[in-house]
């Protein structure tokens, strides 16, 4: 199987205390990956390293992340945001912090997928609906015309997962994707991400939940930055 994604000897720090120290695994073509840790261990440092998002108080100070060969952690923004969407998904452990307050959740969803190419909003609404109709909703035309604040937690974070999905990424990288669901709609979630699998989407998901990771084919765990075992 092709390796998709690697992580060697990675080192993240924030202001600079070490906050994950020399992580190495890789994420193969046709894969489910489970990091799991409780929380502070580092592992949603590791997913927000790969896209860049560490913010102006944390860096990656060794090793490398490279997607398909290319060190991520060396790529300027524009063309880090370039492999983001197609390439490379990122669901949010909060979805909600990811939304203008201000603008419509399709406003949002259609500008997202018109970055990455031209998409008439007749063939943008199809594509949503549908992938709303899979996480749940029964209502996506009022879900498109709603702003975040009128969505509940649970429906902010099922819509930040479509918004994942909607650029069909080759690999999709899931930061607690369940956290703030319900049983039902987080089993939705699951089998969803199977029949992505199943369809040819690798995914890394983060979990602090052990029957979220049993989903996985492979699971790593970290602890206190580092990594413990793999099983």
């Amino acid at each position: 199987m092709e390796t998709l994604l690697r992580y060697e000897h990675v080192d993240i720090a924030y202001l600079g205390q070490p906050a994950v120290e020399d992580v190495s695994f890789s994420l193969s073509s046709g894969e489910i990956l489970g990091i799991v840790g409780e929380s502070g261990s580092g592992k949603s440092t590791l997913i927000k390293a790969a896209m860049g998002l560490l913010g102006s108080e944390g860096r990656v100070t060794g090793g490398s992340i490279r997607y398909k060969g290319r060190d991520l952690t060396a790529l300027p923004q524009k063309e880090l945001r370039k492999l983001c969407g197609p390439g490379l998904g990122y669901i949010f452990q909060s979805a909600g912090s990811a939304f203008c307050p201000i603008r419509t959740v399709g406003a949002q969803l259609y500008e997202a997928m018109r970055e990455h190419g031209r998409i008439s909003r007749a063939e943008f609404e199809e594509r949503a609906l549908e992938m709303l109709t899979k996480l749940g909703f029964e209502d996506g035309k009022r879900i498109l015309t709603s702003y975040p604040f009128e969505l509940s937690g649970g429906m902010q974070q099922r819509v930040g997962i479509a918004a994942a999905m909607l650029l069909s990424p080759g690999v999709l990288l899931a930061d607690e994707p369940t956290g703030a669901l319900d049983s039902k709609s987080g089993k939705q979630v699951m089998e969803l991400f199977q029949k992505l699998n199943d369809e040819g989407v690798s995914v890394l998901m983060i979990t602090h939940d052990p029957e979220i990771a049993a989903h996985a084919k492979r699971v790593v765990m970290i602890r206190d930055g580092e990594l413990q075992e793999k099983r």
